[in-house]
């Protein structure tokens, strides 16, 4: 089939769905966080809760990145049909597993029960950007850029809806595995809708381009490393803060710190349908690079704000700043390096995923250490009564500290997209200098 023969509406609104379907499931799974470490961890030791819950929220990124790294090169072979009708099976199990936790197993065994679950939906995940990213670049070919920005505008949807639906449930009085119990619904909606649709072939299969080749386009071009490794910057400032929100700013913002995950998703949903205008102005990288200024000031915003007011404004700076980053790391790996196919897209997910596993357990470290240095010891913050100024001070300052910890990340990459950039302009100078007809 040539390109125009394929359903593209259609694939496209799959793909939608699909990360809309993924996003609303880890969006409940920040809402409940702080449900499952009062009921299964703090039971099993309170001085190391929050470095478990980290840990098991880290893993679905673990999940993700390895699924993304194994599967991506094989998706021609696999189908990315059949790998988004997979990931609609795995996010229902997974969840499923988490809901029914307490039923399953009790005591210390809880924690790995919790750790599967998580797992299953990172595996889920991983074949969800497997298949959509080369999907929507083999679709648009010449508009990779404002497509795969318009596509993950729908992960911050998820988020808003998935943020915004786990209050709701809170507020009407019913438990968490109600919250959690929501994503089956859109998962089996784009489970089904997914079946018997023909998805295009990927880019590099379009170009003749052997799984050998693919790997000799990455090691041909060793500049790639240097976007493999700004993706791990990128998403440590993005996904891992995203996912500790809840948990830690609630204690010192005087709201619901979920509430500002999904302020900043709306905002990241409305400005990355703006993405393709903003690139063609200042290039893909020029935008990366005015998004890594704002992330830093805003993360380090984010360690200080203390009241609603500040917390809308540092979230308001964040937001901006890692709106563009993903879909646009994503649209460059693509651009820069076309004949690397479906795994040059995967290699950046899969780093961007990656990240975010190391970098979560270090967030939970860092405010388990705050919390119990600031208490005076692990005895001390135990006698301290449930919602007393002693105890919520303590957290505060745990929560200031943790965030502190990732605001230095992206300023690294500052230089390194700054360097890009400059070297990007420098080259296309000599390019029409040299194009230019000689008097």
């Amino acid at each position: 089939m040539t390109n125009d023969q394929y359903d593209h509406k259609r694939i496209f609104l799959i793909c939608v769905l699909a990360l809309f379907t993924v996003a609303v499931s880890m969006s409940l799974g920040a809402t409940v966080a702080s449900d499952l470490k009062t009921n299964f961890l703090d039971p099993i030791d309170f001085t190391t809760s929050a470095t478990m819950i980290a840990e098991i929220l880290g893993i679905i990124f673990l999940g993700f990145s390895l699924t993304l790294f194994i599967v991506s090169p094989f998706m021609d072979a696999i189908g990315m049909g059949r790998a988004l009708s997979l990931a609609a099976l795995l996010i229902i199990g997974g969840n499923a597993i988490l809901v029914f936790a307490g039923d399953i197993t009790s005591g210390a065994n809880i924690y790995w029960a919790l750790w599967t679950g998580m797992l299953l939906k990172g595996i889920a995940w991983g074949f969800v950007e497997a298949a959509i990213n080369p999907a929507t670049a083999s679709l648009y070919p010449d508009d990779k850029t404002h497509r795969l920005n318009v596509l993950h505008a729908w992960w911050p949807a998820g988020l808003v809806v998935g943020g915004l639906s786990g209050i709701a449930v809170n507020e009407l009085g019913f438990n968490w595995q109600i919250a959690l119990s929501l994503i089956f619904i859109p998962a089996v909606v784009f489970g089904l809708l997914n079946i018997g649709v023909k998805f295009p072939k990927t880019e590099s299969s379009e170009l003749d381009v052997s799984f050998g080749d693919m790997i000799k386009e990455i090691f041909r071009r060793p500049s790639f490393f240097i976007w493999f490794g700004a993706m791990f910057l990128t998403a440590s400032s993005e996904l891992a803060p995203g996912q500790w929100v809840d948990l830690a700013l609630t204690h010192t913002v005087g709201m619901p710190g979920i509430l500002l995950l999904v302020y900043v998703s709306g905002i990241m949903f409305v400005m990355r349908h703006f993405a393709g205008a903003i690139a063609h102005k200042i290039s893909s990288v020029g935008l990366l690079w005015f998004s890594a200024v704002l992330t830093s000031l805003g993360l380090y915003m984010l360690s200080v704000a203390d009241s609603p007011i500040t917390g809308f404004i540092a979230a308001t700076v964040w937001g901006a700043g890692v709106c563009f980053m993903w879909p646009t790391m994503l649209a460059s790996a693509a651009e820069r390096y076309p004949r690397g196919g479906a795994w040059t897209i995967g290699l950046i997910g899969s780093a961007g995923a990656l990240a975010t596993y190391f970098v979560l357990p270090i967030l939970g470290a860092a405010y388990d250490n705050a919390k119990l240095e600031s208490a005076g010891g692990a005895e001390a913050f135990a006698a301290m009564a449930d919602g007393s100024l002693e105890q919520t001070n303590a957290l505060i300052y745990a929560a200031e500290q943790s965030f502190q910890t990732v605001a230095l990340l992206p300023v690294a990459l500052f230089f390194i997209f700054g360097g890009i950039w400059y070297n990007d302009r420098r080259l296309a100078k000599l390019k029409a200098s040299a194009a230019a007809p000689s008097e």
